[in-house]
């Protein structure tokens, strides 16, 4: 992707099922848990570098001993950051008591971080301040152990107002306007009310309130807790959280937009965000992690037993697309394959483009995420080269010889390393002139790959605001002098926001709206945007339920091939010698590489969720209107 997203976070939750003595035996050290957490942690960087934190629960602790352990960070490298914090405590402890190395009792008692039950977050913020106190996970605190909540999610809530105004209604006073302190403060309002009843029956019962404390924990169900808050809930999440007596939870929204694999077996239960870093971190077979289905949740007791329990009724599968294209680990099988296939399916539209000269074609790609597509690209390239060999081979039957099969099988694609990030390359000039000089040289070029007679085949895996592939890429591109340029994405024209967890809430900063835009004014047609704005402030007096998706009608009028022709010229500036074509992915094929990932909103508009028309709807206004403002 040549442009920058802020988008997506990632979870890890590890629940150790065995008492520490056991891992210190097995594995040589108490902190099992806390090392695992760390590699879950690290391996998902890809999904957010803003800011990361951790927090643990110690089991069956006496009282007045500190249970639960938090560290948060927004350090240039927060997951490096907040481990180095958290070594440097232990080994203190450590080195100012000997007595505690040997004796797991003593560490559990006396140094922090070591504990049964482990939640990590690394984070992408989608908007607001980025400090340390937006940093997850959070913690809702109370003297009664089983109402301490700690949560952490990679989600995005598009009704957070009326949320909000529930619990306003509720009698509560939230300390702040935002989704993770909304929905915690949701569930926490549930639990307390859970707690509350159960104590009345135990009182009924006849138990003192400390007798009451373990019987409350044990009665507790948190699929009810869960039930109850989530009624409301319209976004796409995957919501973990854990509870200051031990139970833990991870709960997955009912269209599975947002990802959740986990775990388990007699030693441990693992949640993530990504199923491969599951499969490296704990060494075990892809078959072994499961999905966790849309609308339930794996709970796990402070007992250990773990369950898949329903929550919410599951709706039809919009688990994200883009997830698939760039934002998960390329190293999950099915992506991997996904995204070849993404290439592949590209072939029939290059050729075409190329009028079938691959002898004067160059392949190559923009780093890094596009590497896969680019794979599955040339192979099918290769593919088509030899069938056509082979058809050549059967008409020239009579005329075979060492030379001719030599030449038959000679043309292979060509490939080069073209485009080269420096990744070192920093533009911190604030003045627009400079720092545009300085973004231009983002990228490098493999000079004398290219010959002035080739067509530059160049893939991406998308192209949202196409801002580096204008001031950049493309210019740098244009100095090896070739015919043409073509730049392909692996992913259809991003037409519309996402509201689910990845910052792209404003139309405008869509290419490919833009396109239109530029369009419907040139060919005099700006009534279709006046309307389309009428429609989007009538659409919003309705209940979200009852709103649809106007804004589509601004991309009616045109093909896709009509948006990327416009594309193109947008791209090309005046100071760009070569012929720019842009070729995007269909949305039908798409489908047919990522069949289990249907959610395509970004590319048609379809939402999976009513809160999705009512940002699109606010957004087209905001646009409209000039107002810079989040839709949601």
């Amino acid at each position: 992707m040549s442009d920058a997203l802020k988008h997506e976070c990632g979870i890890a939750l590890v629940r150790l099922l065995k008492p520490l003595e056991y891992y210190k035996e097995k594995y040589g050290t108490a902190f099992y848990g806390v090392n695992k957490m760390y590699l879950l942690m690290e391996k998902q960087h890809n999904r957010g570098q803003d800011g990361a934190g951790f927090a643990s629960i110690k089991l069956d602790t006496k009282p007045g001993q500190r249970y639960i352990s938090r560290v948060r960070s927004i350090a240039q490298q927060p997951i490096q950051d907040i481990f180095a914090q958290i070594n440097d405590r232990i080994n203190k402890e450590l080195t100012n008591h000997p007595e505690y190395n040997n004796n797991v009792a003593l560490q559990k008692e006396h140094i922090p971080y070591i504990g049964e039950v482990l939640l990590g977050h690394v984070r992408y913020g989608t908007f607001g301040k980025n400090s340390v106190e937006s940093v997850h996970p959070f913690l809702r605190q109370n003297n009664w152990m089983h109402r301490n909540l700690i949560l952490a999610g990679n989600f995005n809530m598009t009704n957070v107002k009326e949320l909000f105004k529930n619990l306003v209604d509720l009698g509560q006073h939230p300390k702040e306007y935002t989704d993770t302190i909304t929905i915690m403060e949701k569930i926490g309002h549930f639990l307390d009310d859970s707690v509350g009843k159960i104590y009345k029956t135990l009182k009924k019962e006849g138990f003192n309130k400390q007798e009451a404390s373990p019987l409350i924990e044990k009665r507790l169900k948190i699929s009810k807790v869960l039930k109850k808050a989530s009624k409301d809930w319209d976004g796409g999440y995957a919501m973990a959280g854990l509870l200051g007596h031990g139970d833990a939870f991870v709960l997955r929204d009912p269209s599975a937009i947002r990802p959740a694999y986990y775990f388990k077996n007699d030693e441990v239960v693992v949640v993530a965000s990504e199923r491969p870093v599951i499969q490296t971190v704990f060494n075990t077979a892809f078959d072994e992690i499961k999905e966790l289905e849309a609308g339930h949740s794996i709970i796990i007791k402070k007992s250990g037993k773990t369950s898949i329990i329903p929550i919410l009724e599951k709706k039809e599968r919009k688990a994200c697309s883009f997830e698939r294209i760039y934002f998960s680990r390329g190293s999950d099988k099915e992506i991997y394959l996904e995204r070849k296939k993404l290439g592949e399916l590209l072939f029939p539209k290059i050729l075409n483009a190329i009028k079938g000269d691959l002898k004067n074609t160059v392949f190559s790609y923009i780093p890094n995420t596009a590497e896969t597509s680019f794979f599955g690209l040339v192979q099918e390239a290769q593919k088509y080269i030899s069938s056509q060999a082979i058809v050549k081979l059967l008409e020239e039957k009579q005329e075979i010889s060492k030379e001719n099969l030599e030449k038959l099988f000679s043309l292979k694609p060509r490939i080069e390393k073209v485009a080269i990030k420096d990744a070192k390359l920093r533009t911190f000039i604030a003045d627009d002139a400079n720092r545009d000089e300085l973004v231009a040289h983002v990228y490098d070029i493999t000079y004398g790959s290219i010959k002035e007679t080739d067509t530059l085949v160049i893939i991406d895996d998308s192209i949202v605001r196409g801002t580096t592939l204008q001031k950049s890429i493309l210019k740098i591109l244009d100095r090896l002098n070739p015919k043409k340029i073509l730049v392909v994405s692996s992913a259809p024209q991003i037409r519309y926001p996402d509201c689910y967890g990845i910052d792209m809430a404003k139309m405008e900063d869509f290419i490919a709206f833009r396109a239109a835009i530029s369009l419907l004014k040139s060919e005099g047609k700006e009534n279709i945007i006046k309307e389309t704005y009428k429609d989007c402030l009538e659409e919003l007096k309705l209940p979200s339920s009852k709103m649809k998706n106007k804004v589509s009608k601004i991309y009616a009028s045109y093909t896709d091939e009509d948006i990327s022709n416009q594309i193109s010229k947008i791209l090309k500036e005046k100071e760009i010698k070569t012929k720019v074509q842009v070729i995007f992915q269909t949305v039908k094929s798409l489908h047919s590489a990522c069949p289990k990932n249907l959610g395509d909103w970004y590319f048609t508009g379809d939402y999976p969720t009513p809160g999705g028309n009512k940002v699109v709807n606010q957004s087209f206004v905001n646009y409209f209107e000039g107002t810079k403002k989040r839709a949601y």
